[in-house]
Parts: C-alpha cells; sequence; structure tokens
C-alpha cells in the first residue's frame, strides 16, 4: 500500500515514527504537507493538487493536523475522504474534537463523565457561573487553547472574577471547569486504537504548576488503567467518532472524568513511557480495515 502521512514536518517525532513503521511493514511512505496542497473542486472530479501535481495512488493517510491550521487541514482530509482514500480520522471528527464545547455536549449527551462546565456570554452571572461548578478554585479554559496554553487555574472567587472578566473584555470564548483536587495535579493519557486502549500513562504535573501536559514540564509513566477507566476512554473516542484517539481523563472520587479526546495525539511520550510501538499498532490497524473493507465489498 501507499501511505500517506499528512503533517507540515517531516522531522517531527510522530511524522517519522510513522514513516518508519509503514516502511518497517513493507509499505510505501509519502508525507504530504496539507498546508501546501489545493483542493480543486470540480464536478464529479474531486483532487488535491501538491507540488503542481495531482495527488494520487494513495490507498490511506493518516492526518497529522495541528490546532491552528484546523478548518484547511480538514478541507484536505475531507477532500481526499471524497476522493475514497482511507483516512484513520474523519474530518468531521477532527473538527469535533477540536471544538471543546461540541466536544463536551457530545460526550454528555453519550453519557461519559466529564467535569462538571458551564458556558456563558453574559459578564453579569460571572459569580453564578463560578459556583455553578463549585468553586472556588475553578478552571478556566480558552476554547481554542492547546497543550496547556490558555488554561487558569483561579483559586479564588476575585481571582476567578478578574480572569473571567478580561477574557470577555477580549471577547474570547472560554469555559469554566471545577477544579478536581484530588487528581493533584495529575491526569491519565489512554492511547485508543479501534476500540480498544494500547497504552495508558499518568501526567504528573510540575511541581507548583497544575497543568500536567508533558509539553508544560510534566512527568509521564506508565499505568495500568482500572475497567471503568478503560471503558470511558473507549466510550468517549467512539462517542466523538476517532478511531485513533489520545483520550485525557482525571482520577477523580466519583470515577474517571474525560477532560479532552485528542484527535491527533502525539506518539513520543507514550511511545518512551510504555515502550510499545504505537506507530506499527497504528499501520496495522490501517491494514485491518483496508482488507475488511475490501471484503465487505465483494459481491456487492
Amino acid at each position: 500500500m501507499k501511505i500517506a502521512v499528512l503533517s507540515t514536518n517531516p522531522d517531527l517525532y510522530s511524522t517519522r515514527r510513522l514513516v518508519e513503521a509503514i516502511k518497517q511493514r513493507g509499505h510505501q511512505a509519502v508525507v504530504i504537507d496539507h498546508i501546501k496542497c489545493f483542493v480543486m473542486i470540480e464536478g464529479g472530479k474531486p483532487s488535491v493538487i501538491y507540488k503542481g501535481k495531482p495527488v494520487t495512488g494513495i490507498d490511506a493517510v493518516i492526518p497529522r493536523i495541528g490546532t491552528s491550521v484546523t478548518a484547511f487541514g480538514c478541507a484536505v482530509v475531507r477532500q481526499m475522504e471524497l476522493m475514497k482514500i482511507f483516512t484513520t480520522v474523519k474530518s468531521q471528527a477532527i473538527l469535533r474534537s477540536r471544538d471543546k464545547l461540541r466536544s463536551m455536549q457530545v460526550l454528555a449527551k453519550s453519557g461519559v463523565d466529564i467535569p462538571k462546565t458551564v458556558f456563558a456570554k453574559n459578564p453579569s452571572q460571572v459569580n453564578e457561573l463560578i459556583h455553578m461548578v463549585g468553586g472556588p478554585p475553578v478552571i478556566i479554559k480558552l476554547l481554542e487553547g492547546t497543550q496547556g496554553v490558555g488554561v487558569v487555574l483561579a483559586e479564588t472567587i476575585k481571582a476567578a472574577k478578574s480572569t473571567i472578566e478580561a477574557f470577555y473584555g477580549l471577547r474570547a470564548n472560554f469555559l469554566i471547569q471545577e477544579y478536581i483536587a484530588e487528581s493533584k495535579s495529575a491526569d491519565i493519557r489512554a492511547f485508543v486504537i479501534g476500540n480498544k486502549v494500547v497504552a495508558a500513562m499518568k501526567r504528573q504535573g510540575a511541581e507548583g504548576d497544575f497543568r500536567s501536559n508533558l509539553h508544560r514540564g510534566g512527568e509521564g509513566y506508565m499505568i495500568e488503567l482500572t475497567p471503568e477507566e478503560e471503558h470511558t476512554a473507549i466510550s468517549a473516542a467512539k462517542a466523538l467518532g476517532i478511531k485513533i484517539a489520545g483520550v485525557d481523563m482525571l482520577q477523580s472520587d466519583r470515577g474517571p472524568l474525560v477532560m479532552e479526546v485528542n484527535s491527533s495525539p502525539g506518539l513520543r511520550g507514550i511511545e518512551e513511557v510504555s515502550g510499545i510501538d504505537i506507530a506499527a499498532l497504528i499501520v496495522a490497524y490501517i491494514e485491518d480495515k483496508i482488507v475488511t473493507d475490501e471484503n465487505d465489498t465483494v459481491g456487492v
């Protein structure tokens, strides 16, 4: 097979590992910078132009779409879907996961437990909003934030009000969430492929920082999930329609709470901590899905 990785940088760890795994399993690998693609919209002839030539002969694509280019990246993925190319994550699922508010609404509707979350547009209701999530302290998150950027812990009513009023003044969209003290500045990243958790790690925030993101100096170590945590991770990925996902959860007194489902989860941290070849498992998933899809069409 010829498998494409959509990535703006071929030197990124996740991109390199995927290319290595594709080649090691006997396939042809190609990296396509989606930002440099043209989407050609023509009746009955959907195509993607890259480096002046139509993209052809691709059997499957692994989207690695950065948050800052979500809209255009998803347009490219959607075009490839129209070209009948298998994608490990659908464009609509990427968009759904990147919208923090929408993803929380979908998860809640599906019965997946999440931290108490409130979204409002009226600054006169600040006190009511804070108390609705049991604060203070409360977590305030920008809807477009990523990797811990745009996430604030407000430990007092005064601090919460100041932050909320500042965000309102900037016309920024944000969520207010309850603070889970018992998580002790740590969370769980469960890596889901298909309907299975293939690896999991616990991430502990750096000293003095409530955020556990590895990009912000946190540390990770391998853990064994409880049956409830594993079920929650799989249910969250399924609810958002993401077949290859990084599901971030908090351990609370009332069970695991899902914070986010990442549709382009990084491989470095989870591979280094677990020692599991996640990239190879992703390629194996593609192999299985394409063979299954081909068998399903026989005789149709």
